[in-house]
């Protein structure tokens, strides 16, 4: 690997000369373009694409909705949207037969199991080429057994799995107290909003209806995969789900009515102020389901809305139909806002369109007490969420973002801005977990313990502190003017104490070392720690060790099961972004490597403005679930050019 020496540190200011003037006509293309996209009421928000699990799981759920007739005939309308989710899916099986989660992935057991049934429910026919070739995939992955347990369960409401050989999930963990390990506020946001509805489904026990003679047993393989032994916290959690399981059997629940109840009002509760459970797919479609096993009608209000909140998520384009995981458009706002700001330091202005995207985003402003006021009884509301409407959910790092658009935005009443972010600035300060960093819902969400229960095998039960939040963070609390503050002093010492040996940090929710890595180098930079340190120039020389022969970055999402994975994949903008970004936040602007990786983002620049990435460049839950926000591949690179071309605009907004 090639390694530039950057130039000295402290000698910044001066751009590459022959680099300035397509330099600012590729920025001036992109805002442009980046313009065009803002809606009317003030906000961006791009597709936000996942895996095919996602189509499997509404083909599902129309056979949850709208099961066939007696004699196997389908609605013509149910039928229809399977067929176009069959299509989606048929087209993203990999030449080994299976389906992946991110594009140039392995094969994944649980994706290739949904995809599988999924099709077969539309009508394929299971001795096709294609379909062969899936269930030998699947098999020689280990078969149905080793799916994972959301899978298994959901295929025991159809009758289709073992109900005893799925792990249990009793209502009852609601009543359970915070002395609890087990209690619902241990686990992270969402982990808490998919297990509630699902605890009620797995206590009603339903068995739903699937076409007559339907079955998966074919995916068998007759080899149960091998469970935690001895003296460990896993060998302890399946033992006490055998115990469930014998409990279960009792019929005795002295306090099950009282837990269902309790379930039913938490899930209704933060139905009110959402775009459906946590607005994110599966909690919305767990809590669908689980209100209509105890007693809710297809018709009733509430499940109407929650219904049509679901298919929302649905584009159907092309005869195809794909279904997004949630919608990001508090996000999508606060980075192109970010982006278009920086843009009007380097000469690029476009006040109203700022105003605009302010106003959007103090109207999100979160007002209720939610979830994370369990752990934070003291702390008053504040801050953001994610999504359209998630007001129990406000997450830590949107919060952030928004702070650090509104530096460049002023809304139509300065006195409401104000007030948004002293609420927001307060609120972030107030959840700071014990070790100094930050998490992106709530504090100190870091019970190691729960990783090892039956049901954790989403590899998401926590929501621990991470090096990308804990540095945008800082890095928003020193613009607003707290860079001395001891909660700045906190995060600066965590992300200290949490680098890598090689210099690089792990991304929790972008891929991977190298957002990491940019994120807490701008979060360092921000709070003043010299780019002189020993610790910044081991970092700024990772990030040069990795750039491709393009002059670009990028990393594979593989990077998270494999470490000597991390740094190196297909370039993509929004990756090469992110390693120009950290590398003037380590005092690099003048090095070879800086020159080529701006040279990228010029040639990979299309004619109309934008970029595309054709890699999923985002995280959902590492080694699970990944995502490709559409938008990453156009804001980012905007931030890149427009601090190169203004290096002060960053300092003095």
């Amino acid at each position: 690997m090639r390694v530039d020496s950057p130039a000295a540190p402290g000698a910044s200011g001066a751009t590459i000369p022959e680099l300035e003037t397509g330099l600012n006509e590729t920025l001036d293309r992109g805002c442009r373009w980046l313009l065009v996209q803002q809606s009317e009421q003030g906000y961006w928000v791009g597709e936000l694409e996942a895996d095919t699990t996602l189509e499997s799981d509404y083909i599902l759920f129309q056979l949850w909705l709208e099961p066939p007739d007696a004699a196997g005939g389908w609605r013509p309308q149910a039928w229809e949207r399977i067929q176009e989710a069959a299509r989606y899916i048929r087209a993203r099986q990999t030449a080994t037969g299976g389906w992946n989660i991110y594009p140039g992935g392995p094969d994944n057991i649980s994706a290739g199991v949904k995809a599988y049934f999924a099709l077969k429910l539309a009508g394929d026919d299971p001795e096709s080429p294609a379909m062969r070739r899936a269930r030998e995939r699947i098999i020689e992955m280990g078969g149905l057994e080793a799916a994972n347990s959301y899978t298994r369960i959901y295929l025991s409401f159809f009758d289709l799995w073992d109900r005893d050989r799925v792990p249990s999930i009793p209502p009852e963990l609601i009543l359970l107290g915070s002395d609890s390990y087990l209690n619902i506020y241990e686990m992270s946001s969402w982990t808490r909003a998919i297990v509630v509805p699902l605890a009620i489904l797995c206590a009603r026990r339903p068995v739903w209806r699937a076409p007559a003679g339907f079955t998966v047993d074919e995916l068998r393989s007759g080899v149960e995969p091998p469970r935690a032994s001895g003296w460990s916290w896993g060998s302890c959690f399946w033992k006490l789900d055998g115990v469930l399981k014998l409990w279960e059997r009792s019929g005795f629940f002295p306090h099950r009515a009282k837990a269902l109840r309790i379930a039913e009002q938490w899930i209704l509760e933060r139905l009110e102020a959402s775009d459906g459970l946590a607005a994110i797919f599966p909690s919305m479609l767990n809590s669908i389901l689980a209100l209509h096993e105890i007693g809710y009608a297809k018709d009733h209000p509430v499940l109407r809305r929650a219904i049509r909140q679901f298919e929302n998520m649905t584009i159907r384009e092309g005869g195809t139909l794909r279904v997004e995981p949630c919608f990001s458009p508090v996000w999508d706002t606060a980075l192109a806002g970010f982006a278009v700001g920086l843009a009007g330091q380097a000469g690029f202005r476009n006040d109203a369109a700022l105003t605009r995207s302010a106003d959007w985003m103090l109207s999100k402003e979160v007002c209720l007490r939610g979830d994370w006021a369990v752990k934070n009884p003291k702390a008053e509301p504040g801050g953001w969420y994610f999504e359209f409407a998630n007001e129990f959910y406000p997450d830590i790092d949107d919060t952030a973002m928004v702070l650090l658009a509104l530096r460049y935005a002023r809304a139509s009443s300065s006195e409401a801005q104000r007030g948004a972010e002293r609420r927001a600035i307060e609120w972030i300060l107030s959840m700071q977990s014990r070790d100094g960093g930050w998490a992106a819902f709530d504090k100190d969400n870091n019970l190691a313990v729960l990783n090892h229960v039956p049901f954790a095998d989403h590899n998401a039960m926590l929501d621990p502190s991470c090096a990308d939040i804990t540095g945008r963070v800082t890095e928003a609390l020193c613009a607003c003017g707290l860079g001395g503050h001891e909660a700045v002093k906190r995060g600066v010492a965590y992300l200290l104490r949490t680098q890598e040996p090689d210099g690089s940090w792990s991304g929790r929710w972008g891929v991977n070392y190298i957002y990491g890595t940019c994120f807490a180098l701008r979060g360092l930079d921000a709070a003043g720690v010299s780019n002189r340190e020993a610790r910044i120039i081991q970092a700024g020389e990772w990030i040069r060790s990795f750039q491709n022969p393009d002059g670009g970055w990028g990393e594979t999402c593989g990077s998270y099961d494999d470490d000597s994975l991390r740094g190196t994949g297909p370039s993509t903008p929004s990756q090469t972004a992110w390693a120009l970004l950290g590398l003037f936040a380590s005092g690099d602007r003048h090095s070879s490597s800086v020159e080529r990786g701006l040279q990228y983002l010029l040639k990979t620049q299309r004619a109309d403005g934008r970029w595309e990435d054709g890699w999923f460049t985002g995280t959902g839950f590492p080694r699970v679930f990944y995502l490709k926000y559409h938008l990453y591949a156009q804001y980012f690179p905007l931030m890149a050019l427009a601090e190169y071309v203004a290096p002060a605009s960053r300092a003095t907004p």
